[in-house]
């Protein structure tokens, strides 16, 4: 059964609801005239191709501007005999006077139809080839398709490998290596869905060369080579930044309640997970005091998740011509999506999208277009891409996205009370090679109320600078010089601080089962 329309406009798109090849098949057995194969993957293709033609008893033939027809292209009398043609209007010359039951691939073809003469050509094949068993199919890794030719072309996305052919690759290259002693080719089922779901976006080439980048480096398969290749495609993209998983989770000082509804969801990318009925996470938008570790915990989920992290820098979207920027956060949403699961992370997401909510009318609209997108998204995305938001400013959040079914939680992440502070100046002094219990750390915690877990970390760090200067080792007196010294936000900017609580207090979910001790 054909598929019908997803949407018109840039051709005929289907949706890859059936096999790919089972739908390339089904189209070519329909005699559709011309397909528009979008793929980076020419050998998939190519195989996959071979495999339906076979099977349908047809010939294929492939060109290329370097190779032109392999095998060459049996024509009849009318082909043109020593015709001064380019080589594109040549092999369109070829294809219009070829025989019955042939498929013709036509490689990186996409250039040439910006070519009136072109286009001309490939509307009369296509109404030569209409009803006859014989197709022409185009193959390019972008989509270029000139408004004369929508109604000719069906246009199909040739979808990355899924989980049976990452499997049946990871098999291949293990038994490949397996007579070698030195690699260690074990991998516990937990470990293996591991790597195949985090090779999931890449393309079957780019699956190899990871895998045999590991064996060589680390002589056994490791999750953080894969990642390197993912790295590869977001540097490509030039919208996006690529987080490696430093931070940990038990970097974090304090938000227990928020740690523990991250935990619960670790695995909830996994197969098991779906077979119990859990849809993949949507995201979370942590809403909260400046410095209090919104960024630190995006970082540790990643690192705690063994995700990607890419961050989403909204001033890289907005381009100076006209529809650049809507085109930018399209790329960058595709770009996320090529590389999930992952994590995709919007910081202070308030200031990317400034205006929205007074109508935009200063960029003529161009950030309510590119913030409708970004909503749009984030309420039907089907990938496994989970969406970390952080904000400090509710006041400037549109209300469409805090609205239910974008998020899956909005926590409020407030200042940490006196245990908190107590386990933050415990990670920072480990950090820096300090033993904890040589310090007052009850004393500390007294002396800062109302202070940030950043403001916290910049009190250790202007001790050390003090301690270094007089050419001793950290003493208490240098961390409760600096905490009586500095001036903590929370008294700076104390009632608007008290506004953002108050707000929190009957919106959002508390990060933290704060005791109720300043």
């Amino acid at each position: 059964m054909v598929l019908g329309p997803k949407h018109r406009g840039r051709g005929i798109r289907y949706s890859f609801r059936m096999d790919a090849a089972h739908e390339i098949e089904v189209m070519i057995r329909a005699k559709y005239p011309i397909l528009f194969i979008q793929s980076w993957e020419e050998g998939r293709v190519e195989e996959t191709l071979q495999e339906i033609c076979k099977k349908l008893n047809r010939t294929l033939y492939q060109w290329s501007v370097t190779q032109g027809f392999q095998p060459p292209l049996n024509v009849g009398s009318g082909a043109p005999k020593g015709a001064a043609l380019p080589s594109e209007l040549e092999a369109l010359a070829q294809v219009h006077e070829a025989s019955e039951f042939t498929v013709v691939l036509l490689k990186d073809f996409h250039p040439y139809l910006r070519d009136s003469r072109v286009v001309r050509l490939l509307r009369d094949l296509a109404q030569r080839l209409r009803g006859k068993s014989q197709t022409l199919i185009l193959m390019s890794p972008t989509l270029v398709l000139p408004s004369e030719l929508e109604k000719d072309i069906s246009v199909l996305e040739f979808p990355l490998p899924v989980r049976g052919d990452i499997e049946k690759r990871l098999d291949e290259i293990i038994s490949a290596v397996k007579s070698n002693p030195a690699i260690d080719t074990e991998l516990t089922p937990e470990n293996r869905e591991i790597i195949v779901k985090s090779a999931q976006g890449l393309t079957l080439d780019e699956i190899e060369s990871s895998f045999a980048r590991s064996f060589v480096e680390l002589k056994k398969l490791d999750v953080g080579m894969i990642l390197e290749e993912k790295k590869q495609i977001v540097r490509k993209s030039g919208l996006l930044e690529y987080y490696p998983p430093v931070s940990n989770i038990a970097d974090v000082g304090g938000h227990d309640l928020l740690k523990d509804w991250l935990a619960k969801r670790r695995m909830s990318f996994t197969d098991k997970a779906r077979e119990f009925g859990i849809p993949p996470p949507k995201g979370v938008l942590l809403l909260g005091v400046q410095g209090c570790g919104k960024s630190l915990v995006a970082k540790a989920i990643a690192a705690s998740w063994n995700l990607p992290m890419l961050k989403l820098d909204v001033g890289r979207i907005f381009g100076s011509l006209v529809g650049q920027s809507e085109e930018n956060i399209r790329r960058a949403i595709a770009v996320a999506e090529s590389v999930a699961p992952c994590i995709l992370w919007a910081d202070e997401l308030e200031k990317g999208f400034a205006g929205v909510g007074s109508g935009g009318g200063g960029d003529s609209g161009t950030s309510a277009r590119v913030f409708s997108t970004f909503l749009t998204w984030m309420q039907e995305k089907t990938k496994s891409v989970f969406l970390i938001a952080t904000a400090n400013d509710v006041s400037n959040l549109p209300p469409e996205l805090l609205r239910k079914g974008r998020f899956d939680e909005i926590f409020f992440i407030d200042l940490p009370d006196r245990a908190e502070r107590i386990e933050i100046f415990k990670i920072h002094l480990n950090k820096r090679k300090r033993d904890p219990s040589t310090f007052d750390l009850t004393e500390l915690a007294i002396a800062t109320i109302g202070f940030s877990g950043a403001e916290i970390e910049q009190i250790v760090i202007a001790a050390l600078f003090s301690a270094f200067d007089k050419e001793r080792e950290l003493s208490q007196e240098d961390l409760m010089t600096e905490a009586k010294t500095q001036v903590p936000l929370s008294r700076m900017m104390s009632e608007e601080i008290d506004e953002l609580r108050n707000w929190a207090k009957m919106r959002t979910r508390p990060s933290a089962s704060h005791s109720g001790d300043a």
